[in-house]
């Protein structure tokens, strides 16, 4: 009996009876397991983010990141794994140096095709009007009681970028990270939710036929680039340059993103550097970050008020920014010749390429020969630009 005894004292069970809000948490982990492996909903990031809120609430399992920073910052790295366990070590070496959102933001470029937004600018300016709702909802944090960089943290939430999210999340308001990066990347992965939901009551029947290869037979441009793979790799050398100058607190970001784009661009000469961003640098900055993002999220961190706040904040971010992208495409087509179907604007959140491909299917189900994936990738691909620029712009002022 006495064996028996120290077997059971040896297990964790003593201490969930003790705090059922380890039971709460573990739901949370199974749901967001659930809605990556079986929804599909970006399960390459809800899978590792739901499975390291698991090993987080295991009790005594030694795998919650430490949120104490006047603490651990005394220690190095070795002490951090020793006394505080593995977790912590990759936590504050990878994530709290803000390492991992720029390393994936290069891949991230690596995967992107400017092409679609260079032959289409003019719908560019909708990636930046679906901004709105970063800084409509960081109003209305700081109205709330959330401290200027906190709703800052918030509202960067309306970009739809999740390592945008992190990344300014670690430098103005690192202890609502956890909640910040769930709420970020869960609105991501319910793009096919959200988008045909604000659409409903935001748009017309009229609005949605709208077709974009008639107009432009009705309204040929007459701007037509003439070596678009030389243009192309010229892009991000330029906009790397222009953009570090006006916000360079934004150049980590925007540096990255359009340096892993310049080696895709180049060709066959860098073709290993594309390789190595697009996929083997990539896949393990994302487990790393989804895992140690996920550790973040404990009961003490995450079961409060602001945690409900952040979350709800999100969503109105979220959706603010896609109903802000709709209503500049309204009101453009109100002095226009050449009209646009208001999808466009719906997908000027940094969602690439999901959020172009929920709007393509809305277009198509109301008329099957309206096509508009490339023109809403214009809009898309500057919402990454534009909240990589917005989360510059909130650092230099706010930190």
């Amino acid at each position: 009996m006495e064996y028996f005894s120290k077997l059971y004292e040896m297990s964790a069970f003593d201490d969930l009876a003790a705090q059922p809000s380890y039971f709460i948490m573990l739901f949370i982990a199974f749901g967001l397991l659930y809605l990556g492996i079986f929804k599909k909903y970006e399960p390459l990031l809800l899978v590792p983010i739901g499975f390291g809120v698991l090993l987080a609430n295991f009790p005594t399992g030694n795998m919650a990141v430490v949120q104490d920073y006047d603490v651990i910052s005394k220690l190095n790295i070795l002490e951090i794994a020793k006394e505080h366990g593995i977790m912590n070590m990759l936590y504050y070496l990878l994530i709290k140096t803000g390492l991992l959102p720029p390393l994936i933001f290069m891949g991230v470029g690596a995967m992107t095709d400017f092409g679609p937004m260079l032959r289409n600018l003019r719908l560019a300016f909708f990636g930046a009007a679906a901004q709105i709702g970063i800084f409509s909802v960081l109003m209305g944090a700081i109205f709330l009681g959330f401290t200027p960089q906190e709703a800052g943290a918030l509202g960067i939430i309306g970009g739809a970028d999740g390592p945008t999210a992190i990344y300014t999340a670690i430098i103005l308001a690192p202890h609502m990270l956890g909640p910040i990066a769930i709420a970020a990347y869960s609105y991501m992965a319910l793009v096919p939710v959200i988008i045909p939901f604000v659409v409903k009551f935001t748009t017309s029947e009229k609005d949605l036929l709208i077709n974009m290869k008639e107009q432009d037979k009705l309204y040929p441009s007459k701007v037509k680039i003439k070596n678009l793979g030389l243009v192309k790799i010229l892009f991000p050398l330029v906009l790397a340059t222009i953009i570090s100058l006006l916000v360079p607190s934004s150049t980590p970001l925007i540096g990255m993103l359009l340096f892993g784009n310049l080696v895709k661009e180049i060709g066959s000469d860098t073709s290993r550097l594309f390789e190595a961003a697009s996929s083997t640098i990539m896949n393990t900055a994302t487990i790393f970050l989804g895992l140690c993002v996920g550790a973040t999220m404990t009961a003490s961190t995450f079961l409060t008020k602001d945690t409900l706040l952040i979350i709800l904040g999100g969503f109105l971010a979220f959706a603010i920014s896609i109903v802000g992208g709709i209503f500049a495409v309204k009101i453009y087509n109100l002095f226009a010749k050449k009209k646009i179907n208001p999808l466009i604007g719906a997908t000027g959140l940094s969602a690439v390429p999901m959020a172009s491909r929920v709007a393509n299917e809305i277009a198509l189900k109301k008329d099957s020969s309206n096509h508009i994936l490339q023109y809403c990738m214009s809009s898309n691909i500057s919402g990454v630009i534009g909240s990589a620029v917005a989360a510059g712009v909130l650092i230099s002022v706010l930190s």
